[in-house]
């Protein structure tokens, strides 16, 4: 697999090797070894989680407290959706910033988010299905969002998602400035802080 960094430091893409026959295909879509090389450390994993969505769902802006934050493995295992990463890190040199990766079930890409990253996604078929690896159980006390369709984020949702369709917790998130001046979000130094505990724990 092809394991690419995104715009937004403790993002990357990763591109699976598929090997099809007339029988169908194979591939690898996750490896601890291989990701654990380009982040520092093992992704622990806890939790596994599957959405399914109608075209043009937007799902997010969320993101959870850290320490201990839950980072996301995510692919999508039918259709195809366009997956935001957004940094919400206070004080990061791309803090307000975000990168996008098409995950679809073509190509099979993978997109690999830190804790305290922020993370959305808009469904681009129908009942396009979601697969994450999270490193830690829900826990709605610590689960945070951003109103993703807050214009100071200025996220771009392709026209073939149509119109945006948000649930009310969504829709009811604050904005960006909001949650940074209630103290909301997380800051560059805290996620750093915690990104080298877990390299030196490994």
């Amino acid at each position: 697999m092809q394991i690419r960094e995104l715009s937004i430091p403790d993002s990357y893409e990763i591109t699976p090797k598929q090997h099809g026959d007339d029988r169908g295909v194979f591939f690898e879509w996750y490896r601890f070894d291989k990701l654990e090389e380009t982040i520092g450390h093992s992704m622990n994993l806890r939790q596994a989680n599957t959405s399914v969505s109608k075209r043009g769902v937007v799902r997010g802006i969320h993101f959870a407290d850290i320490p201990v934050g839950q980072a996301k493995y995510v692919t999508a295992t039918h259709g195809a959706v366009l997956d935001y990463v957004i940094d919400i890190r206070v004080g990061s040199p791309t803090f307000g910033q975000w990168d996008t990766v098409l995950l679809d079930d073509t190509d099979r890409r993978a997109i690999y988010i830190a804790e305290g990253l922020g993370h959305c996604f808009v469904a681009l078929t129908e009942n396009a299905t979601v697969s994450y690896l999270v490193t830690d159980v829900f826990n709605a006390s610590r689960e945070h969002g951003i109103n993703p369709l807050d214009p100071d984020v200025a996220l771009v949702f392709p026209p073939e998602a149509g119109v945006p369709l948000l649930s009310p917790k969504d829709t009811g998130a604050p904005s960006l400035a909001d949650a940074a001046a209630s103290g909301l979000l997380p800051t560059w130094d805290a996620a750093r802080a915690f990104y080298t505990s877990l390299n030196e724990g490994k």
